[in-house]
């Protein structure tokens, strides 16, 4: 089945408009695919560490649950790449958030569809079905 994802940027140290992504992927992929689904649909370069957590809301303050407890880079993206996006539904109160490059803190609310739908005869999943908003500036261009 394909699950249908809306993917936004809640936060990021250059966010300066809203970006919404709505991408469609297979149920049986990993974290690992949703983390690369998201950065090509920002076009983001992919030269950070990411992290996958359920909390209330995106505030830094809030309690979250990360979904590996790995202390090294290596294992924690090991982790990602064996857990399915169906395993993790449903949430109860909680939201799936995505934080990218720990520095800037992109952090990207993920919110599931209700309906799963079967997959179109060849079409490529995932897929960016619906973009509001431009990509954000990964890294903003200064004035000297």
């Amino acid at each position: 089945m394909i699950l249908t994802l809306t993917v936004e940027c809640a936060f990021g140290a250059y966010l300066k408009e809203q970006c919404i992504r709505t991408i469609e992927i297979d149920e049986e992929a990993r974290l690992y695919d949703l983390h690369e689904a998201i950065q090509d649909a920002v076009q983001f370069g992919r030269d950070h560490p990411f992290q996958f957590f359920l909390a209330n809301s995106a505030s830094p303050s809030a309690r979250k649950q990360w979904l590996t407890e790995q202390e090294e880079w290596e294992d924690r993206e090991d982790d990602f790449r064996r857990i399915i996006l169906k395993d993790i539904y449903p949430l109860r109160r909680k939201r799936l958030y995505y934080l990218f490059d720990f520095g800037d803190r992109w952090t990207f609310e993920i919110r599931r569809h209700r309906k799963a739908k079967e997959p179109e005869a060849r079409v490529k999943y995932p897929r960016v079905v619906k973009r509001i908003g431009p990509n954000p500036e990964q890294y903003p261009k200064y004035e000297e």
